[in-house]
């Protein structure tokens, strides 16, 4: 028998808590910033039309989304819940690195299909 009292409430649980609400800030300034200036960037360095950038960006972000929500849950009876976020938030990583020292289109849309991964196993 575990010994181990369980306390429920976010008073008892503060900190938990606390995290919760930064690592939400921070996905949603990520997810924020990158619908509003992927747009702008897209026309102005890579020559893109606004219709394109935006669809191109969308749909890879929606798809890869789409395809890892399906296979989380499987993915986490075999390996575990811990680990799958684990995995989800280190490919996230990656993708403001990606954003930030992207040289062409195509780097962006891979950097939002790892959103997209990133999102769905989180």
């Amino acid at each position: 028998m575990n010994s181990k009292l369980i306390q429920k409430g976010i008073k008892q649980n503060r900190m938990l808590f606390f995290i919760l609400v930064i690592i939400n800030l921070f996905v949603g300034f990520m997810v924020g910033l990158e619908r509003t200036i992927l747009p702008i960037i897209g026309e102005e360095h890579f020559g893109l039309t606004s219709i394109s950038a935006a669809l191109s960006f969308i749909i890879s972000f929606g798809f890869s989304k789409a395809i890892v929500n399906y296979f989380a849950g499987y993915i986490a009876d075999r390996i575990g819940r811990k680990q799958v976020l684990l995995l989800g938030w280190i490919i996230g990583l990656f993708v403001p690195i990606l954003v930030i020292f992207a040289h062409t289109w195509w780097v962006i849309v891979f950097a939002n299909v790892l959103l997209g991964i990133n999102q769905g196993l989180t």
